[in-house]
């Protein structure tokens, strides 16, 4: 599936911003997929993904009560839903794909065969 990422700009620490992922084709609601976050210098981090209903979701701790993903499959599209934003929270974000069982959520790079583009999102201080 061919993934595209959107929505990243500059906000205020405190603000909030909402990232779009969009997927194409008619097979995409079996896909897991995943959000992942990159800074200059560093390996890319899971942020969080959801299942391919859209049931289950993983976090990383770093964005719990913060983040929050939700998937329209009817638009296929996932989004990631970003409150309460920090500096630390500046990065390159991704979203990733891997056709999966039901129940399964990759939380590492390895785990997602198909990634979009990535979105600069910008928190400052």
């Amino acid at each position: 599936v061919q993934l595209q990422a959107s929505g990243g700009g500059l906000v205020q620490a405190g603000g909030s911003l909402r990232l779009s992922c969009t997927g194409s084709g008619s097979t995409f609601s079996s896909y897991a997929v995943g959000w992942f976050r990159q800074t200059r210098g560093k390996d890319r981090e899971f942020v969080g993904g959801v299942n391919r209903a859209g049931r289950i979701f993983d976090y990383v701790d770093a964005v719990k009560g913060r983040f929050t993903i939700s998937r329209d499959n009817a638009k296929n599209t996932v989004y990631l839903q970003m409150d309460s934003l920090k500096p630390e929270d500046t990065a390159v974000y991704y979203c990733a794909g891997k056709r999966a069982i039901l129940s399964h959520v990759p939380t590492t790079e390895g785990g997602y065969t198909d990634w979009g583009q990535g979105t600069l999102v910008t928190v400052s201080s």
